[in-house]
């Protein structure tokens, strides 16, 4: 297992994270905990949930896993997340939070989901980085991190506020380009980087033959896929939701294989990814001045995975609640001026996609 440093924190977390976002059988604890025994037993330590997933039962079953890794004397980082504003609302959580996970402090806090800067703002009025500041004094959490969605200078935005010691969000060889700004800041602020859905939400494996340019050798394309980001330096840990041993054990075995690029190699990679993705919107946000509001690259994204997410029953709606806290309405503000079209670099019929989304 390779360690790295989070952020300026002197802890130093397993490169591979455990997520606890997508266990098969969440109900069957004995199974769960197995699975972070084996995780933990193959050098991973740092392990991250939140109070949504499963309806808090991910929670409780990482609770009985932690109990059982101090048996066993197995190191970890607990890590989890709260959608609270007020400090009422806040307190009230980690209270529950605590109790679930059957520890005494929380190593990693997150104020979850931050969707737009707007969203930061009301939050911040709410008093949410003074009600951190008393939690870390009172030892209730040792480091205050954050969890976004935002991407291009927006996140960079919110990562420059120094109040930070580490940041969630998502990255991958599917959407890397919307996340570029936040390196700058990670790098500049010294943060340590977690970064979800490192197989682009399940639409890597279900589509090797468009990744296959990240494939070196004989390599699986989930293991090129995690092997690409863990050739950035900046990334601390890669947090990857296991459903079945089998997965985990796959993701393991990546870790063993894994040969890193240099920097020139790895450039050449992510060169290689637009030729890769015809009709795909790879999210450079050239799109992102449309005269309406509309946030045009998020819109396209949710429209991508119509094209790659052949297992939802509704992909775009799922992608536009779930991750951009958007509404198929926003996209019928459309006055098909043309002035996104004009801007695609992959000449993508714009127009016609916000209509198909708006309905």
């Amino acid at each position: 297992m390779i360690y790295r440093e989070y952020g300026q924190t002197g802890k130093k977390v397993s490169l591979l994270g455990f997520g606890g976002m997508r266990f098969k059988n969440v109900d069957n604890h004995d199974e769960c905990v197995r699975m972070m025994v084996a995780a933990a037993e193959g050098g991973v330590n740092y392990f991250d949930t939140a109070p949504g997933y499963f309806e808090t039962r991910s929670e409780i079953v990482f609770g009985k896993g932690f109990a059982e890794l101090r048996r066993r004397n197995l190191p970890f980082f607990s890590a989890t997340k709260t959608f609270q504003s007020s400090e009422s609302g806040i307190r009230g959580e980690i209270e529950a939070q605590l109790k679930r996970l059957n520890i005494s402090t929380i190593d990693f806090y997150h104020i979850w989901c931050i969707t737009s800067l707007n969203n930061w703002e009301s939050r911040k009025k709410d008093g949410i980085l003074k009600t951190f500041r008393k939690l870390k004094e009172e030892g209730l959490i040792k480091h205050i991190c954050i969890s976004s969605h935002l991407i291009k200078n927006e996140i960079k935005e919110l990562l420059m506020e120094g109040v930070f010691e580490g940041v969630l969000f998502g990255y991958s060889a599917y959407n890397f380009k919307t996340r570029q700004e936040a390196f700058d800041a990670i790098r500049e602020k010294k943060l340590g980087a977690v970064v979800m859905n490192p197989l682009g939400g399940g639409v890597i494996p279900q589509h090797p033959e468009l990744f296959d340019f990240l494939r070196q050798g004989g390599e699986s394309t989930v293991a090129a896929a995690l092997h690409f980001l863990w050739d950035h330096a900046e990334i601390t840990n890669t947090l990857v939701g296991f459903d079945t041993i089998e997965h985990l054990e796959e993701a393991l075995q990546a870790m063993e294989s894994y040969k890193s690029r240099t920097q020139k190699e790895l450039e050449e990679v992510k060169a290689k990814a637009s030729a890769s993705f015809e009709g795909i919107c790879t999210g450079c946000a050239y799109c992102d001045n449309c005269p309406q509001g509309i946030p045009i690259p998020q819109y396209m994204d949710a429209y991508n995975q119509k094209i790659l997410d052949k297992k939802s029953r509704d992909p775009i709606g799922e992608r536009l609640q779930w991750h951009w806290n958007l509404d198929r309405a926003g996209a019928g503000k459309c006055s098909s001026c043309g002035q996104c079209e004009e801007a695609c670099t992959q000449h993508i019929n714009i127009i016609k996609r916000l209509k198909e989304i708006a309905g």
